[in-house]
C-alpha cells in the first residue's frame, strides 16, 4: 500500500508509445480500412510516438493471423527502420497449460517484421505459480531478445492478471525484459511498481496503461495507451511541454483526460468504438465501425466527442 505522496519528476523526457486502432469499412471482420490504418500509423510515427500494433486497440485477440501479418508488414514499411511494438497474443482457455511454442511462433513473426514483441498474457501464463510465471518470461527472453511484458486488468480481458510485487520484481531480473505495460487502472499499484523499479533497475520502463490517470507520466511512468490513439499529435505536444517545463502541459492534459474518462467508461472495451467515432470526426478514417465482436457506444456520443475535439484543437 502506498503510504506517502509519490515524488513528481519535472522536466523528464517522456517515452510515448501509442496503440494503433484498426479501422473497418463494413461489419465484416475482414473488411479493413487499410488506407485509414496506414495514415494512422504514419501520423503516430511522425508525431514521435512509437506505434504499437496488434494490441487490444487493434483487436489483436480477435483478428486472424493473416490480418495480423498484413498489419505487421504495413507497419514495418511505414516506419522504415524506426521502432514499433507488436502484440504477441496466444489464445487459450481457463485451465490451459503455458505454451512456449505458441508464444515463440508469435514472437518470430514480429521479430521478422522488425518489431519488438509485447507479451500478452494468457490463461496458461498467468495461472501458474509465481516462480513459474517468472521462469516463463525468462524462457521467452532467451528466445526473443528484447521484449516488453504486459499486466492487463480483468476489466479489459478475462485472461488478464495483475501480478503481485514479487512477480514484478522477478520480471526486473529478466534482462531481456526492458519494460512492462501496467493496465490495472490503479495509481497505487503503479506507484508501487515505480518505487521498486527505481530501487532495482532504474532503466526499466513502466509503461502506464492507465487511461484514467494519464498524468502518471509526471511520476516517472512512460506510456503505452489506447487513449493516445485518439490524438497522437496532441499527446506528443503534451509530452514536449512537460520536458520544457511549460505549464500549458496541465491544461492540455486536462482535456485529454476528459476524453479518457468519457472513452473508458463501462463497458471499458467499447473505448475502441469511441476511438473510431473520434477518428472519423477528425476525417482520418472512413467509418466508425469496429470489429463485429467488439462492444459499441451510442451514436449520441458523437456530439460530446465533437465538443471535446473543438476544445482540443482550438
Amino acid at each position: 500500500m502506498q503510504t506517502s505522496f509519490p515524488e513528481i519528476k519535472p522536466r523528464r523526457k517522456i517515452a510515448g508509445m501509442s496503440a494503433i486502432l484498426l479501422p473497418f469499412l463494413s461489419a465484416s471482420e475482414t473488411d479493413i480500412d487499410w488506407a485509414g490504418f496506414d495514415g494512422h500509423v504514419e501520423r503516430t510515427d511522425s508525431a514521435g510516438l512509437v506505434p504499437a500494433v496488434n494490441m487490444d486497440t487493434g483487436y489483436g485477440n480477435l483478428i486472424s493471423h493473416e490480418i495480423k501479418s498484413e498489419v505487421l508488414g504495413r507497419t514495418s514499411k511505414i516506419v522504415d527502420g524506426r521502432p514499433f511494438i507488436a502484440g504477441a497474443f496466444v489464445k487459450d482457455q481457463p485451465g490451459s497449460l503455458f505454451s512456449f511454442d505458441a508464444y515463440r511462433k508469435e514472437i518470430d513473426v514480429i521479430k521478422h517484421a522488425g518489431g519488438t514483441p509485447i507479451i500478452f498474457q494468457s490463461f496458461g501464463l498467468t495461472q501458474q505459480p509465481d516462480a513459474a510465471i517468472v521462469d516463463s518470461y525468462s524462457r521467452i527472453g532467451e528466445h526473443a531478445g528484447e521484449f516488453y511484458g504486459f499486466e492487463l486488468g480483468s476489466m479489459f480481458a478475462a485472461f488478464g492478471s495483475i501480478y503481485n510485487l514479487d512477480v514484478f520484481r522477478g520480471l526486473l531480473g529478466v534482462k531481456q525484459c526492458i519494460g512492462t505495460k501496467h493496465s490495472s487502472l490503479s495509481r497505487q499499484l503503479e506507484w508501487q511498481r515505480l518505487a521498486v523499479r527505481d530501487e532495482v533497475r532504474p532503466d526499466f520502463k513502466v509503461l502506464t496503461g492507465n487511461d484514467l490517470a494519464i498524468d502518471m507520466v509526471t511520476y516517472g511512468s512512460d506510456y503505452l495507451l489506447g487513449l493516445s490513439t485518439f490524438a497522437p499529435e496532441e499527446f506528443a505536444k503534451r509530452d514536449a511541454m512537460w520536458e520544457a517545463g511549460d505549464v500549458g502541459f496541465y491544461e492540455l492534459n486536462d482535456i485529454l483526460q476528459y476524453l479518457g474518462f468519457f472513452a473508458f467508461r463501462s463497458p471499458v472495451p467499447a473505448y475502441k468504438h469511441t476511438a473510431a467515432q473520434f477518428l472519423k470526426l477528425r476525417g482520418y478514417i472512413q467509418t466508425s465501425l469496429t470489429h463485429p465482436q467488439s462492444p459499441s457506444r451510442p451514436e449520441s456520443d458523437v456530439a460530446i466527442l465533437q465538443n471535446i475535439l473543438e476544445q482540443l484543437t482550438k
